[in-house]
């Protein structure tokens, strides 16, 4: 089995009152999860939470398949619950985003919902590999300034409709799975530095965050770096 090294961290930031983002790190399955509770709404933190501990009852060992069917499973059951509870506490909407990387036979299985994103930076490129499920933000406004304005969301529609897509891993592929908390932050070009230059997973991770939090960080911040084994 290669070994990925992998580091991940969830900061409340500079201006929130409540962390509402989530983050799972398992090495032993493969397996890397963020999620960001939506702010503004209802327990966001409880949905980005519980996406995050359903997650991580995911068996270790399962095929690629198997694997994916039982993360489809448990996004779609967290995704009925969170509407339940929302109906049960009168409210409109308690949701999060997720974005998700699964390691089968040297492909990155990526999977999403909402705005929180996997990058892949290799050969001195950095691409975003997910394509955010939102309304880009008004003329004028950049997406540093603010985002968009969500179209899909684990616990939103009636119906949860979960993207994925595959990714050959070569041997100098790092992968970052971030909220938007940080590409609020920092540009596609400064990730790309960040991932080229640091020595490590861990030191990419510290690199970020110390950015993001010098400006201010004005959402929850959340990231896991993910490098193939050279």
């Amino acid at each position: 089995m290669s070994v990925f090294q992998s580091a991940g961290r969830t900061d409340l930031g500079k201006v929130r009152k409540r962390n509402e983002d989530a983050i799972l790190s398992r090495d032993d399955a493969r397996l890397w999860v963020v999620a960001d509770g939506l702010g503004g709404h209802s327990a966001g933190d409880v949905a980005s939470t519980l996406i995050a501990e359903r997650l991580a009852a995911i068996e270790v060992g399962l095929s690629a398949p198997d694997a994916i069917d039982a993360i489809d499973d448990s996004l779609l059951a967290v995704h009925e619950e969170l509407r339940l509870l929302a109906q049960q506490r009168r409210v409109d909407l308690i949701g999060s985003t997720v974005a998700l990387t699964l390691i089968r036979d040297g492909i990155g299985l990526c999977g999403w919902v909402g705005d929180s994103r996997v990058y892949c930076y290799e050969g001195g490129q950095l691409r975003q590999l997910t394509v955010d499920h939102a309304h880009a933000p008004p003329p004028g406004v950049t997406s540093q300034a603010g985002a968009g304005v969500l179209t899909r969301a684990v616990g939103a529609d009636q119906v949860l409709s979960i993207d994925w897509l595959a990714v050959a891993l070569k041997a100098d592929t790092q992968l970052l799975l971030c909220t938007d908390g940080v590409n609020k932050e920092m540009s596609d070009q400064e990730l790309a530095e960040v991932l080229g230059t640091a020595s490590s997973a861990e030191a990419a991770i510290d690199n970020i965050f110390a950015c993001c939090l010098s400006r201010g960080a004005r959402d929850n911040v959340s990231a896991i770096v993910i490098r193939a084994p050279a």
